[in-house]
């Protein structure tokens, strides 16, 4: 009786930490830079990028340098394991109550769904003023160059990193969250902003991280190939006309292995056309997006953000009648 007390409290710890961490996103944004543990671990990595010293050369196969970054790696992940499982057991040492307030306080910076939205919805109303407005606007969202796109162009890297990061910044890390507390969704964001900062191929900021970054970039694809497919499942549920087999062919045309499923179920979901012109074509059946189209996608987003949180609660549910 006392386990299954003990279960239903974490249960109810965990469920409610995550509404917590919504309502915190909604209605209260981003934390400042100073208390963000994002922000942190984006400068332990920029430390350590510094130290790397990458071989100047595309030609040279620089192992020197690809296990180097991946020992950074690994320092920063079992830091953030380390201190994110301290916080959890320190949580759970309050009242269920507290330690959900505790939980969602911290599980808040691994969500990023409302500045998300935000930053898609501003570069249409740049559109709206100009095309370069929407470029410029677009480089704060996108690392392409966007000083060539079509308007058409700017819209649809607009919707593909809305629907990319739909995983990266909401679906992933509950994913992570609900399998291994809060350690399992910092870990996660660790990952993938270490994949963001070193995930390049070629020269970037003066930097070859064409080995530097190859660890970052396939730890980040293994921590994302299971979210990023049932981030696609959940655009196809709340969407008619999406067939697994054509999601899964179109899916797999962009040269990451998982960003392809979000970004198809997207363009499928709305019959329009995504592409990044000399790399893939997602839907190239579909029509040029409109100005409406990214206020359908954002829609169609946030179901997926609401969808996300009521399966993952089943899910806690779930996982607590199991092990009680």
């Amino acid at each position: 009786m006392l386990l299954l007390s003990s279960a239903l409290s974490n249960c109810m710890a965990f469920g409610s930490a995550m509404l917590i961490a919504l309502a915190i996103d909604r209605y209260l944004g981003e934390p400042g830079s100073r208390l963000h543990p994002v922000v942190w671990m984006g400068n332990y990595l920029n430390w350590a990028a510094k130290r790397l010293r990458p071989n100047a050369s595309l030609a040279v196969r620089d192992l020197k340098s690809f296990w180097l970054a991946a020992a950074y790696w690994w320092v920063g992940a079992a830091l953030v394991l380390i201190v994110s499982c301290a916080l959890q057991w320190l949580a759970f040492q309050l009242p269920w109550y507290l330690a959900a307030l505790s939980l969602g306080l911290m599980l808040k910076p691994m969500l990023a769904w409302a500045m998300l939205r935000s930053e898609v919805q501003a570069v249409e109303t740049a559109l709206g003023q100009s095309l370069d407005a929407g470029r410029q606007r677009l480089s704060f969202l996108v690392s392409r160059e966007t000083t060539q796109l079509t308007e058409s162009e700017v819209r649809e890297s607009a919707i593909e990193s809305l629907a990319e990061n739909l995983n990266d910044s909401v679906v992933a890390p509950v994913v992570w969250f609900v399998l291994f507390g809060l350690p399992g969704a910092a870990v996660y964001r660790f990952a993938n902003t270490a994949d963001a900062m070193w995930g390049y191929r070629g020269v970037r900021n003066d930097v070859n991280w064409e080995w530097a970054g190859k660890w970052a970039a396939r730890a980040d694809d293994v921590l994302s190939w299971l979210p990023a497919r049932i981030t696609a499942l959940l655009i196809k549920l709340l969407s008619r006309g999406v067939h697994f087999k054509i999601l899964g062919l179109e899916a797999r045309k962009t040269p990451s292995p998982n960003s392809g499923w979000p970004m198809a179920a997207m363009a499928l979901a709305l019959g329009i056309r995504l592409q990044k012109p000399g790399v893939y074509t997602l839907n190239p059946g579909g029509r040029s997006p409109e100005s409406k189209d990214t206020v359908l996608a954002q829609n169609k987003a946030s179901k997926v953000v609401v969808s996300a949180f009521l399966y993952a609660q089943a899910a806690i549910l779930l996982i607590a009648f199991l092990t009680s």
